[in-house]
């Protein structure tokens, strides 16, 4: 795997009144890999994925992508740069069906001005064609859900919704996909699956994407990431491969009163 960094967080700091929820957090992605970031509740982990994608402007430290700077990057610059996310919480448009909501993640890509796209012209109708068959070989099919994409998504069980917003995340064609808690509320079936997934995502040719992962889930974060690093209370205390994290004393210490087999795989 390369070692070059397609991400670098440099001393991230990010306060909300007097609660310092980053303190001096840097961390690389290199291209390629599946990088995750851990930490007990409160630690900083998803406040990181929001500095990283715009929504959060932190008020000290530097983000790269790419070797571009990102401040004042809103979030819509940095998707069209090719960072894409899915949330802990999700956020779907419930009453839209599956390949409606995935639509959307392609939007960037749509070259069509307002007036043709108005009117819904020749070079309209067939970008939209192009993009919509785009979604349902590419993406629908791959994520197993042609016999959902009509389903409105709102009637679907959680663990599909969860699917459907990996989905909507690739069809943004990013080069680093951020994933916040994928695993959260499923099954151990669609766990299994999810994973599945996100490293297919990662190693297959057609896809090849970047990506910084934010879980609980020690078992399926040890399992398939290549580097881990943790966070405490919004400061970085370990970084390295998984075996190298599961041997550090202060991870251990971090997570005091979780059960005993934290690190142990599910898989």
């Amino acid at each position: 795997m390369t070692a070059d960094p397609i991400l670098q967080v440099e001393d991230m700091h990010l306060a909300f009144g007097g609660v310092k929820a980053l303190r001096g957090v840097s961390f690389e992605v290199r291209r390629g890999e599946i990088f995750s970031v851990i930490g007990p509740n409160g630690a900083g982990k998803t406040v990181c994925l929001n500095c990283i994608n715009g929504l959060y402007s932190p008020q000290q430290g530097r983000i790269r992508f790419g070797g571009k700077d990102l401040e004042g990057f809103k979030p819509y610059r940095r998707a069209a740069l090719g960072i894409s996310r899915t949330f802990q919480k999700i956020e779907l448009f419930s009453g839209m069906t599956v390949l409606d909501n995935i639509r959307l993640g392609r939007h960037l890509h749509m070259k069509a001005g307002l007036l043709s796209g108005a009117l819904y012209l020749g070079r309209v109708a067939r970008e939209e064609i192009e993009h919509r068959e785009f979604i349902e070989r590419e993406i629908i099919d791959f994520l197993e859900m042609t016999h959902l994409r009509d389903k409105v998504v709102g009637m679907l069980p959680y663990g599909l919704q969860k699917r459907v917003e990996l989905g909507r995340a690739l069809a943004l064609g990013p080069r680093l996909i951020l994933l916040d808690e994928p695993m959260a509320g499923l099954n151990l079936e669609e766990v299994e699956d999810m994973a599945r997934f996100i490293i297919d995502i990662n190693e297959e040719e057609r896809w090849r994407v970047t990506c910084l992962l934010v879980e609980h889930d020690m078992g399926v974060v040890m399992d398939i990431s290549h580097r881990v690093a943790v966070l405490n209370f919004g400061e970085k205390i370990a970084e390295g491969t998984p075996d190298q994290v599961q041997a550090d004393l202060l991870v251990h210490q971090a997570y005091l009163g979780e059960e005993e087999d934290v690190f142990t795989s599910r898989r």
